[in-house]
């Protein structure tokens, strides 16, 4: 690793030691004395450093050594990490490693004096005590700084529970939580001159013209999502909303707790102009966050999906003015002063105030930690006054895999929706996404289970067409059969399990416990029956219309063609399927498919 020294702006009677990636951050977010460039002093290599004896800030010993670590990266940081053996599990791993290891010493010229330390108690993590990182590793018997699964397992153990749950036991914060204190500390650094502020990529970014991207500090609107009052009233909303999952939960809980000021424009693309600086554009994520409250009105206001042409209430776009749309959004807003009637002004607020607040918002998890937080914040701040409007629920995601890959042209693997479609039908290819997974993990689309799904799928209509024509010749009277009652049985359990399963959107489950299942406990009374006194006709129609009602939401084509054509039933049998369901399951598949198209473009 080859390391340079420079000075910093402001700091000339210092040097500085760092990577020229992280000179050149520092360079455009104005640290260096000329903005944007870097002038080099002298450049080293991590050889050159090893054994130097150094002062960390506010560390327990007044000297301390340089010393090699296999995990630092010329690609992330500066290049030189401050050791904290403690709660860092690589840390203590390469600290063991050099205690240890004679030769390893030997090769970079550390001496025996240099490693004579044990690692300082900072912090208190329940479960895992005053050294987390010591007693993650012994448990997981971690041997060597190499071993970097059992080191990434450790890792996960250590700073998650560190971060949440950890108590401080030095210094100024004694008995304080990390979270609370982190940001204090580092303000208190910052003022005593032992730290400055630096940025820079998560991971290495290169710009369509082949240059590595830096953090640069320019002119920029920002976002407040930290200020207390507006945090409160967030999280508030959170307590309320069914995210589904415990990891969703918890996802929205640490960004609320990270997120401060979020640069929240833009100078280039498409986008909508900032109404206080219109030289400036909303960027993507913290535009479109309460684009839903316009789609309760959007029928009355286009006549095509491009607002080519008005809609019902032959309204024109310059007339919906802010008044116009406080009036609809707003219950306590006064009548505007417009050209558009009250009769429709009503109609517009009518439609909005039935239809909010949004009942599920349905979205990938990795939009967790921005866009669908900055979701939330935004429906507390347009509704502050009206609760009732903020959002109900949240179902996040994973993305959609084909035969456990990732969709990429070069693999090949890329199949487009209407290729789909006539490869399996539409209701072959809403049983194979629905059945493709439920979790946070990527979804998997196997092409062996949905050939297998329409073969059921046509077996299914076969046997109730078959079976509809013999109702004549099945048996009538009680159900009083042991296998009878088992049946009925049967029947109740997998309504009441497949409605659990729909109302919380966990779609396999629900096939897997109104069909799959269903047709394993059909299958078992046709058995058991044929050995006794045969099949009970209102049994086997209850079934049948059970399971048609079922498979609605996945497979509603054929379920209407059963109800409609083969049982002479009146009405869709979509009508007997909670809207609820419908919606969630529309709304689920369809960010199954939007997932699908954004693979195959980004491959």
């Amino acid at each position: 690793m080859i390391l340079n020294m420079l000075h910093l702006k402001q700091r000339t009677t210092k040097f500085y030691i760092t990577t020229l990636r992280a000179a050149k951050n520092m360079a455009w977010q104005e640290l260096t004395p000329e903005y944007g460039k870097v002038k080099v002093i002298m450049k080293l290599t991590g050889n050159d450093l090893m054994g130097a004896a150094i002062k960390a800030p506010r560390a327990k010993f007044d000297k301390i050594y340089v010393l090699p670590m296999m995990g630092v990266k010329a690609n992330k940081g500066t290049g030189i990490v401050t050791s904290v053996p403690s709660d860092a599990p690589d840390d203590y791993a390469t600290l063991m490693d050099l205690k240890n290891k004679q030769p390893l010493r030997e090769k970079y010229g550390i001496e025996d004096h240099m490693v004579d330390f044990d690692p300082v108690p900072i912090i208190n993590v329940p479960g895992f005590g005053d050294l987390c990182a010591v007693t993650v590793c012994q448990e997981l018997k971690v041997n060597s700084q190499n071993e970097k699964d059992k080191l990434l397992l450790a890792k996960e153990k250590c700073y998650r529970k560190g971060f949440d749950e950890g108590v401080m036991l030095v210094g100024d914060h004694v008995g304080e939580n990390v979270k609370v204190v982190k940001p204090i500390i580092k303000e208190e650094m910052i003022a005593t001159g032992e730290a400055f502020k630096y940025q820079e990529p998560e991971k290495e970014i290169v710009s369509r013209s082949g240059d590595v991207c830096v953090i640069a500090l320019c002119d920029q609107w920002f976002l407040e999502y930290g200020e207390p009052g507006w945090r409160k009233a967030t999280e508030e909303c959170l307590k309320d909303v069914e995210c589904y999952f415990d990891d969703t939960r918890q996802a929205f809980e640490r960004t609320i707790d990270w997120l401060h000021e979020h640069a929240c424009s833009r100078t280039y693309g498409l986008g909508t102009k900032l109404p206080w600086d219109e030289q400036w554009l909303v960027e993507s994520l913290s535009d479109s966050t309460i684009y839903m409250a316009y789609y309760t009105v959007a029928n009355l206001l286009q006549g095509n999906i491009y607002g080519t042409q008005p809609g019902s209430l032959d309204i024109k776009a310059e007339d919906m003015t802010h008044e116009v749309w406080n009036y609809i959004f707003f219950k306590d807003s006064p009548l505007p002063k417009t050209t558009i009637p009250r009769e429709k002004l009503d109609a517009m607020r009518n439609e909005f105030q039935y239809w909010y607040p949004l009942d599920i918002r349905s979205s990938g998890k990795d939009l967790v930690h921005n866009h669908l937080t900055y979701w939330l914040y935004n429906h507390t701040a347009v509704w502050d006054k009206e609760p009732d409007k903020w959002p109900k629920s949240v179902r996040a995601n994973g993305h959609l895999l084909m035969d456990g890959e990732k969709m990429s042209k070069s693999l090949g693997n890329i199949i487009s929706l209407s290729e789909g479609v006539q490869l399996y039908s539409a209701d072959g290819m809403r049983l194979a996404l629905a059945d493709a997974g439920d979790m946070l993990e990527d979804a998997n689309f196997n092409t062996p289970q949905a050939n297998a799904g329409i073969l059921r799928l046509y077996t299914l209509i076969d046997w109730i067409k078959e079976t509809v024509d013999d109702l004549p010749n099945l048996r009538t009277g009680p159900t009083n059969q042991f296998y009878d009652k088992v049946f009925a049985n049967d029947i109740n359990v997998a309504v009441s399990q497949a409605d659990k399963h729909y109302s919380n959107t966990m779609f396999r489950e629900a096939l897997r416990e109104g069909f799959y299942e269903f047709l394993s406990a059909r299958d078992r009374y046709r058995e058991l029956s044929a050995a006794g006194k045969g099949m009970h006709r209102g049994l086997i129609l209850q079934y049948i219309k059970a399971q048609m009602i079922l498979l609605a939401p996945v497979c509603p084509h054929l379920a209407d063609y059963i109800w409609r054509e083969v049982l002479k039933e009146s009405g869709l049998s979509l009508t007997l399927v909670g809207r609820k369901v419908l919606l969630l399951m529309i709304l689920s598949l369809k960010l199954l498919l939007i997932l699908w198209s954004v693979s195959m473009i980004s491959g």
